[in-house]
């Protein structure tokens, strides 16, 4: 079962989040807190959404996802963060009923996008996504500022 989150399900979505970080080789990033995740989702402007996939009541994967907004479209659209399944779970169907319910929410209100980004060493979930007919945009490059660099730009630093 795909559904919206709700705030109960925040100690399992921090559970899953911490999850994924062993997954992908960083088990020591993770710094949000319950409280973060709980305001980001429900709080006063809350601008971050999440849908879980459950099974037998338990919340065994989830999406967290935010509006973004193309120029080129003059339409908003999703930007997936995250995407996880436990493992023994995996090759039931849930991350591809979870990016369904999202396609089927940006269908539904006139989004123009669905994206989101992938360690390069995931195969698995590389091949998983092109099965779906999602593109890489193998033209683009992510960048990020953080910690100091963010912090000196900013005018904290």
């Amino acid at each position: 079962m795909i559904r919206p989150a709700r705030p109960d399900d925040v100690p399992a979505i921090m559970k899953l989040i911490r999850e994924l970080a062993e997954y992908e080789r960083e088990p020591d990033a993770v710094e949000a807190t319950e409280s973060d995740i709980e305001r980001a989702l429900f709080g006063e402007g809350a601008a971050a959404y999440a849908h879980i996939a459950e099974e037998d009541g338990e919340a065994v994967g989830f999406a967290l996802w935010f509006l973004n907004f193309s120029t080129w479209t003059g339409r908003h659209g999703i930007y997936l963060e995250d995407l996880y399944v436990r493992p023994e779970m995996r090759g039931r169907g849930l991350g591809k009923a979870l990016l369904a319910e999202l396609a089927r929410v940006c269908t539904e209100r006139g989004y123009r996008r669905l994206e989101w980004s992938v360690l390069d060493w995931n195969t698995p979930s590389i091949e998983f996504y092109r099965s779906l007919g999602a593109k890489p945009m193998d033209e683009w490059t992510v960048f990020r500022l953080d910690g100091g660099a963010l912090d000196a730009l900013g005018g904290k630093g």
